[in-house]
């Protein structure tokens, strides 16, 4: 049995609103100070007691945590954007793919700003593992990492008919971008409240971006999304 559309509106509204509102509440705890007991604890705990310049855990976690943060940087988000963009622009969906480039675009320029409106300084109470040179608030990998991860999550959920499969997709990219924000944590170069804001920020970002784009599919725009089915 399919379920009505108008219930993933209504989801996809809920979360954009509750996302958004949890960005505004951290804002106003940070700027308070609330936070910054609980941003310094985390990030003493993920490093060895005697030495802070060293992470906990094995040698080779510190590897995958370098390997994986890249899965949030500028570079390859940008060439799977761009190979996403292109494959939409050759199957015929034009419309679909200027509309993906423009939502992850906008999200870049919305991060951008965020960061110099804020102007929150890199955390300096442990090394920092990897190089950074730019503002802390909100983790610029975290927030473009939901962005692009969920819109292209949603895009190769929406081909899909089986209800399963969409939701496989959808945790996919989930997983995806929070790993990435773990490991900005774990490397010392963000606080934990700007890795949590950044996914709040993405993630309204992206189901804003989904809930224009089914608008935009209800005034025949670009094609619409396929119908989903149960289990099978």
């Amino acid at each position: 049995m399919s379920r009505p559309p108008e219930l993933d509106v209504l989801a996809a509204i809920f979360i954009f609103a509750a996302a958004s509102f949890a960005f505004l509440k951290l804002v106003s705890e940070i700027r308070e100070g609330d936070t910054r007991s609980a941003d310094q604890a985390i990030l003493l705990a993920l490093r060895d007691p005697n030495d802070p310049s060293n992470p906990i855990g094995p040698q080779w976690l510190e590897a995958v945590c370098r390997d994986l943060t890249s899965l949030g940087s500028p570079t390859v988000l940008a060439l799977i954007t761009i190979a996403a963009v292109s494959y939409l622009w050759i199957d015929g969906k034009r419309a679909a793919a200027l509309f993906v480039a423009a939502s992850i675009a906008g999200g870049a320029v919305l991060e951008s700003l965020l960061k110099l409106g804020f102007a929150r300084p890199r955390p300096e109470l442990v090394s920092h593992l990897v190089n950074v040179n730019s503002f802390s608030f909100p983790s610029g990998h975290a927030t473009m990492a939901t962005i692009t991860y969920l819109t292209l999550g949603v895009l190769l959920a929406r081909v899909q008919k089986r209800r399963h499969m969409k939701l496989y997709l959808l945790a996919v990219a989930s997983i995806l971008a929070l790993l990435v924000g773990f490991t900005r944590v774990y490397l010392g170069v963000h606080w934990p409240t700007d890795v949590i804001a950044g996914w709040c920020v993405g993630t309204a970002w992206a189901l804003g971006c989904w809930l224009l784009a089914t608008w935009l599919q209800d005034r025949g725009t670009f094609e619409r999304y396929e119908k989903s089915t149960g289990s099978s």
